[in-house]
């Protein structure tokens, strides 16, 4: 009998006694008038045992079996759950094993086993945290994690993930590399698929910002407003960009990779990934349903903020790496050390001398554009392209009927060099 019930046998007896009364007893034993009263007429029959509860010494009806319990014991011991947490084994063993068992349960099977330590809880540093934006779109944080995601298994080393700061839903790709291509090819995933975001939060990366000059002032910067290609990009497509001065600024994509590097590196060792494609399929097809069903906030209630690809926007020419060239008088210009000639059929009036939009597209093609017509060009001393039939022309920004077919095994492709590119451009020429 522990004290509690101690009290609780002291305060009955006082009523019995005449001493308080049952309402006064009850208000003490933080019970109601009613069950004093049951618990007297108990009393006379069983004693001060009415205090002690009846299942004391048994074992709960709600027991798990041993064999359950020794069953996943034995999955934890595999070398591939060697560092499962009590959290994601016991969501793991019932989505493979149908084993449902609570995580608490688990961490204590796992602490018996001398598979789990517990840690004490310290009080970290004080930090107030930013409010989260309103709306779906509204902010967008992006950055790219560089880890041995596959464990040594295959070569995929980067992740380039977006998270929106009110819902902290999430996608992202893995990539070869992190540069501008790659950033690109998420970019128009994500546009693709969601619509253009408000404003997109990302850190200082040479990617997103070009480097402040010696000696110039934050006026002459203002001014002389020089962007990256993926800054030049977002600005086309209507999407504001906010830099990040610190790690924590955009701490909600930077605590997330702490979970991805530790749940999605067991993921993929559990599904046996190996390749860079496999790796993907698993991002779309698995991880990211789940990891925004578990920790996205619902989107019900939530303005979706999102503006959609109207058909003004060119969204292969925006995100494309674009430079400008001069038109010599015989309607050629150079791009990258060789020579290119403007088809006689689009040859404008004024053309010559004027400034040339030239864009290399993510699919490789070589476009040329004038006051805002696409104008056919072929290298110098190449064959030039077949004129075109008579009619209105067709637009192939690849915004046509949805989801562009050109980006499938998009991030399986090296990114070739800005010269390979053009060769490649050159050939299907």
């Amino acid at each position: 009998m522990n004290q509690e019930e101690r009290d609780w046998l002291e305060w009955l007896k006082r009523v019995q006694d005449g001493v308080v009364t049952q309402r006064q007893a009850a208000g003490k034993m933080g019970v109601s008038d009613r069950w004093v009263r049951k618990l007297l007429l108990r009393m006379k029959t069983d004693g001060d045992a009415i205090v002690v509860h009846g299942l004391r010494g048994r074992s709960s009806n709600r027991r798990i079996d041993q064999q359950t319990q020794a069953r996943v014991v034995e999955l934890l011991k595999q070398p591939e759950w060697y560092d499962f947490g009590p959290t994601f084994a016991s969501q793991q063993l019932a989505k493979r094993h149908d084993i449902d068992v609570s995580k608490e349960t688990v961490r204590g099977w796992m602490v018996a086993a001398g598979l789990w330590k517990t840690q004490s809880r310290k009080l970290g540093e004080k930090h107030f945290w930013r409010p989260r934006r309103s709306g779906y779109g509204e902010l967008v944080q992006w950055d790219t994690s560089t880890h041995d995601w596959l464990e040594g298994r295959g070569d995929v080393r980067y992740l380039v993930k977006w998270i929106d700061d009110a819902t902290s839903r999430s996608g992202g790709s893995f990539v070869r590399h992190d540069g501008t291509r790659e950033n690109m090819g998420v970019l128009w995933q994500y546009v693709e698929g969601n619509g253009r975001m408000v404003d997109l939060y990302t850190d200082r990366a040479g990617i997103f910002t070009v480097a402040p000059r010696a000696k110039e002032s934050a006026q002459q910067r203002q001014e002389a407003d020089r962007l990256t290609q993926f800054g030049r990009g977002l600005r086309e497509l209507g999407i504001g960009w906010i830099a990040a001065y610190s790690p924590q600024a955009k701490g909600r994509v930077e605590r997330s990779f702490g979970t991805d590097q530790d749940r999605l590196v067991k993921h993929l060792r559990l599904a046996k990934v190996k390749t860079l494609q496999d790796a993907n399929k698993f991002l779309e097809a698995e991880y990211w349903p789940e990891w925004n069903e578990r920790f996205a906030r619902p989107l019900e209630g939530v303005m979706d903020m999102h503006r959609a690809l109207t058909p003004q926007i060119d969204l292969a020419s925006a995100l494309s790496h674009v430079e400008q060239r001069q038109v010599s008088n015989d309607y050629t210009f150079s791009f990258a050390g060789r020579r290119y000639q403007i088809a006689r059929t689009d040859v404008k009036a004024g053309m010559r001398g004027k400034s040339l939009r030239i864009e290399l597209h993510l699919s490789g093609a070589l476009r040329a554009r004038f006051e805002g017509v696409y104008a056919e060009v072929s290298e110098c001393g190449a064959k030039a392209p077949a004129a075109k039939p008579a009619g209105k022309s067709v637009r192939k920004d690849h915004n046509r009927g949805g989801k562009s077919d050109w980006m499938d095994g998009f991030f399986e492709r090296p990114g070739p060099a800005l010269w390979e590119a053009i060769q490649m451009a050159n050939a299907r020429g």
